[in-house]
């Protein structure tokens, strides 16, 4: 039997961005403790996200959580971080003449929710030079996006969390669940946890924890995106250029530090893992991008692949299992889980402490059932 190391009122397994913000959240209110298996929070999906505030991005609740999290970016909390979590970085999404019709698909569904506008090619080539003459016929502008600083988010929600008291545990990977009188008895490699509630933020394992927790599972599929940085031409300028994304999501291309970060915005099923790019993907990749820019790949100067998990209707989970009680569920985020943290872990926290949902993210037109556990086969 595993030695007790450690007793709390909430643990929260994955310290990524789900799992730091809502514990940060919640340890003003109970004593947490954060749970991760790395030695390191971050290392997986959050230190290899793109980092960009879309406010067009995802289906309908994802874009309620991202309009509800634009104050926070806007206006941290005092002290919680040295540096502007935004920059401005406008988004566009270009379409072929045989895509148009997904195009305006687009900007009628985002309506006036997510102001955007219509461009013709003249003018998407004079915002993106790069884009190949002749290639794209018209594209969706998005004014609102932003870069945002993942690291500074992120290691602010750690401050945070560690100011309330709550306290960090690496490399403890959870080898067990079980729930008696006394609430969970987390199995970890460094000893067991005793917690009244358990979060489940462990991201592309949180089936895996849903099964070892009698909770089930909740469909999710972790997918590897690859990812690889390139020169801009030289003598360009790189950095003025929106994101600029196929509208059918079959390749982006965004300024990175001087360079150009590329992706074939590849979906592929895997299982939980430390993903590593795969070299079929990178080049196409490679192949998308020159057909789409003026652009020639002669060099990677990096490459790195990740897990974006994902339920199959794309949103978010949050809410308490319908199996297990006292285990809840902070899953499914797919690659929108750092532009909503802020919204969501809040949203998360107030139904974890048994609270209404803040007014704020219900009046950005968010339906809590569109989050709950119950929508999904852990609830049937």
């Amino acid at each position: 039997m595993a030695r007790t190391t450690a007793s709390c009122d909430i643990a929260v397994i994955g310290a990524g961005i789900a799992g730091a913000s809502v514990a940060a959240e919640l340890a003003p209110h109970a004593k947490v403790l954060l749970l991760e298996m790395e030695a390191q929070p971050g290392y997986h999906t959050t230190g290899r996200s793109a980092a960009i505030f879309a406010p067009s991005y995802g289906p309908a609740p994802v874009r309620a959580l991202t309009r509800a999290s634009r104050g926070f970016y806007l206006s941290p909390p005092p002290g919680f971080a040295e540096i502007p979590l935004f920059s401005p970085r406008r988004i566009m999404m270009i379409a072929r003449q045989d895509q148009l019709s997904s195009l305006e698909a687009l900007i009628a569904e985002l309506g006036e929710a997510s102001p955007v506008s219509r461009i013709g090619e003249r003018e998407l080539r004079a915002i993106n030079p790069l884009v190949r003459e002749g290639y794209a016929t018209a594209g969706m502008l998005d004014e609102n996006g932003q870069d945002i600083d993942v690291a500074a988010l992120h290691q602010g929600y750690l401050r945070r969390l560690r100011a309330a008291g709550g306290a960090i545990m690496t490399r403890s990977e959870v080898t067990g669940l079980s729930r008696g009188g006394d609430g969970w008895s987390v199995i970890t490699r460094n000893g067991a946890v005793v917690a009244a509630l358990v979060v489940n933020a462990a991201g592309a394992w949180a089936d895996r924890l849903g099964e070892m927790a009698g909770a089930g599972q909740i469909g999710l599929v972790p997918k590897r995106r690859t990812a690889l940085t390139v020169a801009a031409p030289d003598g360009f300028d790189a950095s003025p250029l929106p994101l600029t994304i196929d509208i059918d999501e079959g390749f982006y291309l965004k300024p990175d530090a001087g360079r150009l970060l590329l992706s074939p915005a590849d979906e592929t099923p895997s299982r939980p893992c430390d993903a590593q790019p795969d070299e079929m993907d990178v080049a196409v990749c490679i192949d998308r991008i020159e057909t789409a820019f003026d652009l020639s790949v002669r060099r990677i100067e990096s490459k790195w692949a990740g897990l974006r998990s994902f339920v199959p209707d794309k949103s978010p989970v949050a809410g308490f299992s319908t199996r297990a009680p006292g285990f809840f569920w902070l899953a499914g985020q797919g690659g929108y889980g750092i532009q909503t943290a802020p919204a969501l872990s809040r949203f998360a926290a107030a139904a974890i402490l048994g609270r209404p949902v803040p007014p704020d993210i219900a009046d950005a037109g968010l339906d809590p059932s569109d989050l709950s556990p119950a929508r999904l086969p852990e609830g049937a």
